[in-house]
C-alpha cells in the first residue's frame, strides 16, 4: 500500500506527480526544485538553490513523519557539473553523520530554469 504526501511547506507539484509517496517503511521524495513555497520565487545562485531544494525535501519528509537524518539515498541533478563544489559545500551541512548514498549528474535542462534539483529516499 502507498500513500501520498502533500504539504504546503514545500512547493506544489508542477505536473502529474506527488511531492512524496510513502511505500512500506520508505518515503520517496520527488525531485525538489529550489522554489520558495510561500513566494514562488527561485534564488539565482547554486548555493541558495541547493539550500532551498534540501529545505523542501526536509518539509516533505516531516509531513511524512520522517526526517533528513533518515535519508538513505539522494540524487542531485545539476545544470552544470562545474557547480558541484558549490552544491557540495551546502549539501554537507544537511548531512553530517551517516551520510546517505548519493548520485550527482549533469542535466542539460532542469524545470523552470533551475540549476539544481534534488530527490531523496528516506526511512520512516
Amino acid at each position: 500500500m502507498k500513500s501520498v504526501i502533500a504539504t504546503t511547506a514545500a512547493p506544489a507539484a508542477i505536473g502529474p506527480y506527488s511531492q512524496g509517496i510513502v511505500a512500506g517503511d520508505l518515503v520517496f521524495v520527488s525531485g525538489q526544485l529550489p522554489i520558495d513555497a510561500a513566494s514562488g520565487t527561485m534564488p539565482a545562485d547554486v548555493s541558495a538553490q541547493t539550500t532551498l531544494s534540501l529545505k523542501n525535501i526536509a518539509a516533505i519528509l516531516e509531513a511524512a513523519g520522517s526526517s533528513m537524518d533518515k535519508v538513505v539515498k539522494t540524487t542531485v541533478f545539476l545544470k552544470d557539473m562545474d557547480s558541484f563544489p558549490e552544491m557540495n559545500t551546502v549539501y554537507q551541512t544537511f548531512f553530517t553523520e551517516a551520510t546517505p548514498a548519493r548520485c550527482a549528474v549533469e542535466a542539460s535542462c532542469l524545470p523552470k530554469g533551475a540549476s539544481v534539483e534534488i530527490e531523496a529516499i528516506a526511512m520512516l
